[in-house]
């Protein structure tokens, strides 16, 4: 039964992470309506499936190692992890969407058995360069059972934000059953649904993104396919974030934590359970989009000259929905060089080195990341010297001086 209620409406927008050659900007961009609805009975936000995975992820510019806050990130919870279940050389920890080997790497220097699963061949390529082994292809089911009957069930299995870029949720999740040990345990992070609508971040919808979670519906879905979640932290990444711990209900080595009902109750008192939470969320898009497009409008009126910090799928999301192009913002800058000389997605806009900055010396330092806001500051902060000044667009519009 095809889905109806509506969540959020954004128009319509090209793949965020389909970043444009020069010689491109001359083709039309191919573009997809870019909708999310929700179910009514069990209140997952999804999207429709208009481009395979197989060619989003192929060959792929996110590469998680040019943050340094998703490294500290990573290497504490490798340090957490390790000390909170004992996991050591005998165990084997597999991480799915592995990356350039960011999160894996920390095992590997604990002498921990490790195994990462990435599609993206040129991500791929590069954690093999630091010795991680690495399957290119996709995680499912059939995979799963070659694994396991080759052995390689895990004590650990980790997937840190891949559960929304997986439009084959159901086998995705028995894949999960199918290479875990009978004592092993998975932790999976992902942002946080009720963060989404409680802080405005209508810009973390983007093609790749198929679904959105709460951990009401995350749980009844895990449930279904004999998984228990018996723990759950809150988490900043993101803009806050979920990491939620799951088992098989027979092993009673891991006791159901206070936090998973804690959770679901603060979903319920926020109004996660009602579908009106959800059909009213359109509204306070309209809302915010008005008062970007106030702050472009403004600054264009003051001759102001503003840069992007950040070639951020989110960002791209939001420049698409608000129409938001090259008359307003002179270039976007990354430090990731598989982006630098490349083109935002539908805006058009020139991605360059962050050197730039110093060249031109913009008012305002517009961060798409906003998640990443502390750390760009802080990398950033010599455009004060200038009287620049740094904006963030979510949850709403902020210029810090």
């Amino acid at each position: 039964m095809p889905l109806s209620e509506i969540f959020a409406d954004l128009g319509v927008s090209p793949l965020s992470n389909s970043f444009l050659k020069k010689e491109d900007l001359v083709q039309e961009e191919p573009k997809y309506p870019l909708v999310a609805y929700v179910c009514s009975n069990c209140f997952l936000v999804q999207l429709q499936e208009f481009e395979k995975p197989e060619n989003i992820f192929h060959d792929y510019a996110y590469f998680s190692s040019f943050s340094d806050t998703w490294l500290e990130h990573s290497r504490n919870y490798v340090e957490m992890i390790t000390r909170r279940f004992r996991f050591d050389s005998n165990s084997l920890v597999v991480e799915i969407a592995s990356n350039d080997g960011y999160l894996l790497q920390y095992f590997k220097e604990k002498s921990i058995p490790i195994l990462g699963i990435e599609p993206a061949e040129n991500v791929a390529r590069v954690a093999e360069k630091k010795g991680i082994p690495t399957l290119t292809k996709f995680f499912n089911s059939q995979m799963a059972t070659d694994l396991a009957k080759s052995g390689k069930q895990a004590d650990l299995i980790i997937g840190n934000n891949i559960l929304a870029h997986v439009p084959q949720l159901n086998d995705f999740i028995s894949a999960l059953k199918i290479m875990l040990k009978p004592k092993g345990l998975v932790t999976l992070e992902f942002p946080h649904l009720l963060q989404l609508v409680l802080q405005n971040q209508f810009d973390t919808i983007y093609h790749e993104h198929f679904s959105y979670f709460s951990l009401n519906t995350i749980q009844k879905i895990f449930s279904s396919h004999g998984l228990v979640v018996f723990d759950v932290e809150e988490i900043p990444t993101h803009g806050g974030s979920l990491r939620i711990y799951c088992k098989h209900p027979e092993n009673h080595d891991f006791s159901l934590s206070d936090a998973v009902n804690q959770v679901i109750k603060k979903e319920a008192e926020y109004g996660l359970t009602l579908i009106s939470t959800y059909t009213n969320f359109a509204q306070k898009i309209k809302n915010i989009k008005k008062s970007i497009l106030e702050f472009f409008y403004s600054a264009q009126k003051e001759k102001r000259k503003i840069v992007c910090y950040g070639a951020a799928a989110k960002g791209n999301t939001l420049l698409n929905y608000c129409e938001i192009s090259s008359e307003f913002i002179e270039y976007a800058v990354d430090r990731n060089p598989h982006k630098q000389g490349l083109y935002l997605p539908g805006s058009h806009i020139p991605i360059k080195d962050p050197n730039e900055i110093l060249k031109t010396k913009p008012d305002y330092l517009f961060i798409l990341p906003w998640n990443l806001k502390d750390e760009i500051v802080q990398q950033m902060s010599h455009i004060r010297q200038w009287g620049g000044k740094f904006v963030t667009p979510i949850p709403r519009v902020v210029i810090h001086p």
